[in-house]
């Protein structure tokens, strides 16, 4: 019977270990996943920020030609430089708002990331105490009924 009694409290034991990592490395899992849309998400916010300036190039081109066309002499214009000066502004403040906004997102990313890291060391850690709790009292009800 003793026998018995020890070998389904080891395997109590040992499930309740493989349950504590297989909860670490879900939560492992989980946090890659985190990170991995924590980079794609800044590689967008790199794309929307270079296509803002492409977009900003391309208009000033064609104004630039526009004005051109409409006899203005760009070099001297104030008003055509004032017009250029303000697209410009315009859209740098965009290109650092997206960099802003990735930023944020990026640091959110990392704290969900750190922190399903973190939950599942202390589900490893929850499942070692518990199998050392299941021990003891294995070995406890053991010695009760070995009396």
């Amino acid at each position: 019977m003793s026998v018995a009694y020890a070998a389904l409290a080891a395997v109590q034991i040992f499930g309740t270990v493989v349950a504590g990592r297989g909860r670490q490395q879900e939560l492992n899992a989980e946090a890659f996943n985190i990170e991995t849309e924590r980079k794609f998400n800044s590689a967008a916010a790199s794309q929307a920020a270079r296509a803002r300036m492409d977009d900003h190039n391309s208009a000033t081109a064609t104004n630039l030609a526009s004005f051109a066309a409409l006899g203005r002499d760009i070099g001297s214009d104030r008003s055509v430089e004032a017009f250029l000066s303000k697209q410009r502004e315009t859209a740098l403040e965009d290109v650092s708002r997206i960099g802003k906004q990735e930023e944020r997102a990026s640091n959110q990313y990392r704290a969900e990331s750190a922190k399903a890291k973190r939950s599942g060391k202390t589900a490893l850690a929850a499942s070692l105490f518990s199998a050392a709790g299941q021990a003891s009292g294995s070995y406890s009800q053991y010695q009760d009924i070995k009396n």
